[in-house]
């Protein structure tokens, strides 16, 4: 085992200005847990912007690696349910926040944050799905108990992001009929090629809602905006409509009234994927390497090496990135 690796480190300096580079570490600043990873690729998150840019509320102290994905072989267990050379995957509880994260040739974690890669997918498939997919797969399997998929008038907003991506690839593959919402007018191919019916604009959407109740449209939907782009979505809604919830980029605070809940029996389901146990994860990558594989992640996906980096945690954090980012460690 080589006794130096490359991870990319964000540090703040003495102006309270945050910059992150490339820089070699010691295999003694690992972090002191069971599982020794030797990560082949990790994968681009809105967290992981925040922080790279410095968010405390993301990262207490710095310096500090982000990414909260990682993918790649064990090259040393402490823990009998891991051997050397296992294949495995890493995605949420602290990893990229306060742990030193995927954006690293090497990670030291617990093992109860580890899961064995499922032997019908790749190590860069499951970053192509990683914490972003994990969330739309979960809200998936929430709208599939609530409300069933199969035939349904289905919205998903942000829809050019990771989660609204894999979302919708997802929701086609299941029989949806899908109306994506997007700010982006150079996105409609890329849209359609995942299986999308109808796509609006942000300002399209907005026109459609009256409160308190606006005409019932759609039986479910899938958003990561929040703010009033939700507030809206809850207005029409068919009866018995479900909404799963999963960001909040266009705001944490919404407008509702009790009306779409008790005149429409309306649902508002929230997501969260990255403190999920490991037996819901496992399950999840399960439902991921099978019956809800995708068949071509190269439809949704870019490559990149940890050079490339900083430019794509600009674009992501500024919300131009289109469907997701895969880093390649190795490169």
């Amino acid at each position: 085992m080589n006794k130096n690796f490359k991870a990319y480190v964000v540090r703040e300096d003495k102006n309270g200005f945050f910059t992150g580079q490339i820089e070699t570490k010691k295999f003694d600043e690992l972090a002191s847990n069971e599982i020794t990873i030797n990560v082949k690729y990790s994968s681009l998150n809105y967290k992981d912007a925040l922080s790279a840019i410095g968010n405390k509320g993301v990262t207490k102290k710095y310096p500090h690696t982000p990414g909260i994905d990682a993918a790649g072989i064990v090259v040393s267990s402490n823990n009998e349910k891991f051997s050397i050379n296992d294949q495995v995957i890493v995605t949420g509880y602290d990893l990229g926040m306060n742990t030193p994260g995927g954006f690293s040739e090497y990670i030291r974690v617990p093992s109860d944050w580890v899961i064995k890669l499922p032997e019908s997918i790749s190590l860069r498939y499951a970053m192509a799905i990683g914490t972003a997919g994990l969330t739309a797969g979960l809200c998936i399997d929430l709208l599939e108990k609530n409300n069933g998929i199969k035939n349904k008038q289905a919205i998903v907003t942000g829809s050019t992001g990771g989660v609204g991506s894999v979302a919708i690839q997802l929701l086609s593959n299941l029989g949806a009929e899908i109306t994506a919402v997007t700010g982006k007018n150079e996105s409609r191919e890329f849209l359609n090629n995942l299986g999308v019916q109808t796509i609006i604009s942000r300002e399209e959407l907005l026109g459609k809602f009256r409160q308190p109740l606006s005409t019932g449209i759609y039986d479910i939907g899938i958003d990561v905006v929040g703010g009033e782009i939700l507030s809206g979505l809850l207005t029409c809604l068919k009866r018995d409509g479900v909404i799963a919830c999963c960001g909040n980029v266009g705001g944490a605070n919404f407008n509702t009234s009790v009306f779409p809940f008790i005149l429409r029996g309306n649902r508002l389901l929230g997501v969260d994927s990255a403190e999920r146990s490991l037996n819901q994860k496992e399950s999840l990558w399960k439902k991921l390497s099978s019956d809800w594989m995708l068949d071509d992640i190269d439809k949704f996906t870019r490559t990149i090496s940890l050079n490339d980096l900083e430019l794509e945690i600009r674009k992501i954090y500024e919300g131009k990135q289109t469907g997701r980012v895969i880093i390649s460690i190795d490169e």
